[in-house]
C-alpha cells in the first residue's frame, strides 16, 4: 500500500488533556458547528457547557450530538461514598464502543450501529478517560479473590484495570475503528526516575499514564493563558509532550472557540467536508450485545 492512502488522512484519533474546567467538553461546539455528528460516552455527567455553547453559536445543530450518560450509582457510608450495588459502567461503556445501543426512558431500544462503521463525519467521544479508569478500576474490584475479612490485593485490581483501559484505546486507535476518536482526559503530573516532572492523562494509577500518549498520533492541550484565555495548545510545553500528524502546517495554540475545528481542518483538509448527518437510527423492542472487549478483559 502506498503511503498516500494510509488512513490518517481519512481519519482524526486524538487526545485531548487539560484540567478541570479549560474548556475540553465546551470545546467540542466547533466540531458540531463545522458540521461534524458527535456520539458522547458521558462519564463525566457534564455535558452543560457543551449544550450552552451549541446553543449559542449553532442552536440549528443542537441535535447533531448524541449522548449517553453512564455513571455507577452510588449512595453515602460510614467510609464516604460507595457504589450502590454491582458497579456496571465500564461494562456498559464497552458494549457502547462495540455498539451505539441502549434502552430509553420510554423502554424502546435505540440503536446507531457500531461506532467502527460511522465514518469520516462522525466523531466517538470518550468525556473523560479519568472517569473511565475509574469505572474500571470499580468493575476490577469484582475479579479478584478476597481472603479473610474481605481483604484483597489491590495491587491486581490495578493491574486489571489497566489491562481494560488498555484494551479500550487499542481498540479505537486500531485501523479497523473506521471513524474519528476524541478522548478527553484530566491531567496527572508524575515525577519519572530520571528526576523529570511531567504531566500525563490521568487513567489507573501512575504505571498506565505515560503509555497513553503512544496510541493517539494527536495529542492537544486544552489550557488557560494569562488574562483568562483559552486555547487549545499543539505546541509541547516543558511539562506535557504534544504532538500532530501536521507540525509544519499546525499553529502552536487555537482560540477554544474554534480550536478543535481549526485542528481537524489542517488534518484533513484534502479530505471531503463532512455532511451534517446523523447515523442511520434503528429502534426496536428487543436487544442482544456481544461484547469484545469485555472478552478479552475476563481472559
Amino acid at each position: 500500500m502506498k503511503l498516500s492512502q494510509h488512513q490518517s488522512t481519512e481519519f482524526t484519533k486524538m487526545l485531548v488533556e487539560g484540567d478541570s474546567g479549560s474548556g475540553k467538553t465546551g470545546g467540542l461546539a466547533s466540531l458540531v458547528k463545522a458540521g461534524y455528528w458527535l456520539g458522547i460516552i458521558d462519564m463525566d455527567n457534564g455535558l452543560d457547557s457543551l449544550k450552552a455553547f451549541i446553543e449559542r453559536t449553532c442552536p440549528d445543530k443542537v441535535d447533531n450530538v448524541e449522548f449517553r450518560t453512564i455513571r455507577d450509582k452510588r449512595k453515602s457510608a460510614p467510609i464516604g461514598s460507595v457504589i450502590d450495588g454491582t458497579p456496571t459502567a465500564f461494562r456498559q461503556a464497552t458494549e457502547m464502543l462495540d455498539r451505539w445501543k441502549y434502552k430509553d426512558d420510554d423502554g424502546n431500544i435505540v440503536d446507531y450501529g457500531p461506532p467502527a462503521e460511522w465514518g469520516p463525519d462522525k466523531i466517538l467521544v470518550i468525556d473523560s478517560l479519568t472517569f473511565l479508569s475509574d469505572a474500571a478500576f470499580d468493575a476490577g474490584e469484582l475479579l479478584v479473590p478476597r481472603g479473610a475479612g474481605g481483604k484483597y490485593d489491590e495491587r491486581a485490581v490495578y493491574r486489571n484495570a489497566q489491562k481494560a483501559i488498555g484494551y479500550v484505546l487499542g481498540l479505537l486507535s486500531s485501523k479497523h475503528f473506521r471513524t474519528n476518536v476524541i478522548v478527553n482526559s484530566h491531567i496527572r503530573y508524575i515525577d519519572n526516575e530520571d528526576g523529570t516532572r511531567k504531566g500525563y492523562p490521568t487513567a489507573v494509577g501512575s504505571a498506565l499514564s505515560p503509555q497513553i500518549p503512544r496510541w493517539f498520533n494527536s495529542v492537544a492541550l486544552c489550557t488557560t493563558k494569562v488574562g483568562g484565555k483559552r486555547v487549545i495548545q499543539t505546541s509541547a510545553t516543558n511539562l506535557i509532550d504534544l504532538k500532530n500528524p501536521k507540525p509544519f502546517d499546525m499553529k502552536p495554540e487555537y482560540p477554544i472557540e474554534t480550536g478543535l475545528a481549526d485542528f481537524f481542518a489542517v488534518l484533513r483538509k484534502e479530505a471531503t467536508p463532512p455532511k451534517p448527518e446523523k447515523p442511520k437510527i434503528a429502534i426496536t423492542t428487543t436487544t442482544t450485545t456481544t461484547n469484545p472487549v469485555t472478552q478479552l478483559r475476563r481472559r
